[in-house]
């Protein structure tokens, strides 16, 4: 248990020196991502699943006054090649996006990484809380994440965005209120 205390300490104080910069919306969710990236929490790999070049780019726009290593401190080394949908993945955040930035590019390359992790997006993504998770994505995909009008788990809800763009319902069941498996998609996180 100690050793969880001492994880989220260091986490906090990396993020307490990183929220020294001006903090406003994605700066901010940045920088839980990237304090909890350097204690190896999350599943983001090298570079927190950016090119070098972005990562550089983000370093330099954000965090020019900090250290951060560009290996995965965690060790997490993620398969693209195993993620078949990652084009689509980036296509549909892009295509819901709410600005063409790089800052956008860097959100949604992180975002596709994080949808790699076997748990919850937002405690893969290094987050803190599924909250800050459905701030990020109002804010940056509005139209997008007003879809989830039955707060389905963020991850099941860009699959399934996927899934209804091709035109496949794999649901047996006639709606999501009937089916047996809607607590695996719906409700708590935290």
């Amino acid at each position: 248990m100690s050793m969880a205390l001492q994880l989220l300490n260091n986490r906090e104080q990396f993020y307490s020196r990183l929220s020294t910069l001006s903090i406003a919306s994605n700066e901010e969710w940045l920088a839980c991502m990237v304090a909890s990236w350097c204690v190896g929490q999350g599943i983001l790999p090298d570079y927190l699943g950016l090119e070098p070049e972005q990562f550089s780019q983000l370093k330099q726009a954000y965090f020019q006054d900090q250290t951060l290593p560009e290996q995965a401190p965690s060790g997490s080394q993620l398969d693209f090649g195993r993620m078949l949908e990652k084009e689509d993945l980036v296509n549909l955040l892009k295509r819901y996006s709410r600005a063409d930035t790089p800052e956008m590019d860097w959100v949604i390359a992180i975002i596709v990484a994080g949808c790699l992790g076997s748990d919850h997006l937002w405690q893969d993504l290094g987050l803190w809380s599924r909250s800050q998770l459905s701030a990020m994505l109002h804010y940056n995909f509005p139209e997008l994440a007003a879809k989830n009008t039955q707060n389905m788990k963020w991850k099941k809800f860009l699959y399934k965005q996927l899934c209804e763009a091709e035109g496949l319902y794999l649901c047996r069941a006639p709606s999501c209120n009937v089916c047996i498996d809607y607590p695996k998609c719906y409700g708590f996180e935290e």
